[in-house]
């Protein structure tokens, strides 16, 4: 009313004789639509979540990290005990890096080379005889096997060098993704064999996990953002983006489930914090159409706040309940639902329950 005078006493009342009047007046003090959407429930889960355990048997040495610490992929975790891998590891890389055999044996197929080049001089010369030849030309494919020999040797020893040094790679545990350990289940001098050792959680990216009525479904696309509000103090709305939507609709609760992908790369968030999920896309029901609300007199316009949504018309209106509610009672109760807080509803319905009561007679004017 700072802009505007407030309605008389006489207008007051022709609004209350104007059953039209009366309900726009109503329905400016009405609250929100009752379609309004409301926040999904959700849960914020880690993206994944790995128990690594041991590949072999074996006796925890040393654990390299505690729970809550984070890692990064291919960090090592533990290690166990590898005394007798670690021996065979370093006699087959002596096996693998010898050269002795492999030079004696290149040195001894050159020299038979030579001698049979020699050797097939001689006899074109007639100096040496057909058997001399072919002992020069055997020795020299002897050699030559030897020295093919010797290769695939060192080959060999190569190869039992890379399953030594795999067998000892076995006894160090290094982390499969990056994240923060959520929990260890071992200790040094722990005997291992088929527990896991520790649990790792993938917590950026986080996944939203939201259990969705059957109604939206086929507005949850693949790909659509919504608006997480964690239920965390001093955490800011942050946006998510849709990642699946379940194919398969839970028949007892006839709901279905939506997954979606939140980046988390400052590790602000911790996992399992429920939260609210908008979705700004969604639409709205489409509502009935009603027919045009009456004008309302810019006094009364200036007291009541702007119109929201239209409400629903009362029953039995009559002329003799409109004579009733113009009396003195009325007059105040019109003025105080004109004042009444949007959406509260405590006034405007007290108003539409004296519109809607049985014939009474008019108050008496003093």
């Amino acid at each position: 009313m700072n802009a505007q005078e407030a309605p008389t006493r006489d207008e007051i009342v022709t609004i209350m004789r104007t059953p039209s009047l009366m309900l726009a007046l109503l329905a400016a003090c009405a609250g929100p639509p009752a379609w309004a959407a409301q926040a999904l429930g959700c849960l914020i889960e880690p993206e994944r979540v790995v128990d690594v355990g041991s590949p072999v048997i074996g006796v925890i040495q040393a654990m390299t990290v505690e729970r809550g610490a984070p890692v990064r992929r291919g960090q090592v975790l533990a290690t166990l005990r590898a005394d007798v891998e670690r021996a065979s590891f370093g006699a087959a890389s002596l096996r693998a890096e010898a050269e002795a055999e492999v030079q004696g044996a290149a040195t001894s197929a050159s020299f038979n080379r030579e001698r049979a080049v020699r050797a097939e001089e001689l006899f074109g010369k007639n100096f040496i005889s057909q058997q001399a030849l072919q002992q020069a030309r055997t020795e020299s494919q002897l050699a030559e096997q030897k020295l093919s020999q010797a290769i695939e040797q060192r080959r060999v020893s190569q190869q039992e060098r890379d399953v030594a040094a795999a067998q000892l790679s076995q006894r160090t545990i290094r982390s499969p993704i990056d994240g923060v350990v959520a929990e260890r289940y071992l200790s040094a001098g722990e005997r291992v064999d088929d527990k896991p050792l520790l649990r790792i959680a993938k917590v950026n990216p986080l996944r939203v996990q939201l259990v969705v009525p059957i109604a939206l479904y086929g507005q949850m696309q693949i790909g659509s953002l919504a608006s997480v509000m964690p239920d965390l103090p001093g955490a800011q709305i942050r946006s998510a983006r849709v990642t699946l939507v379940d194919k398969v609709v839970d028949a007892a609760s006839n709901t279905f489930r939506v997954h979606l992908e939140l980046p988390n790369a400052d590790l602000a968030l911790p996992a399992g914090l429920r939260c609210k999920a908008e979705f700004p896309t969604l639409a709205a029901p489409e509502a009935k159409a009603e027919p045009a609300a009456p004008q309302v007199p810019a006094k009364v316009a200036a007291v009541a706040p702007a119109a929201v949504a239209p409400t629903a018309v009362p029953p039995r209106l009559g002329p003799a309940a409109i004579e009733h509610a113009a009396g003195l009672g009325a007059e105040r109760l019109v003025v105080r639902a004109a004042h009444a807080r949007p959406g509260s509803g405590g006034h405007a319905a007290l108003a539409l329950a004296m519109l809607s009561e049985p014939t009474h007679a008019p108050a008496t004017r003093r």
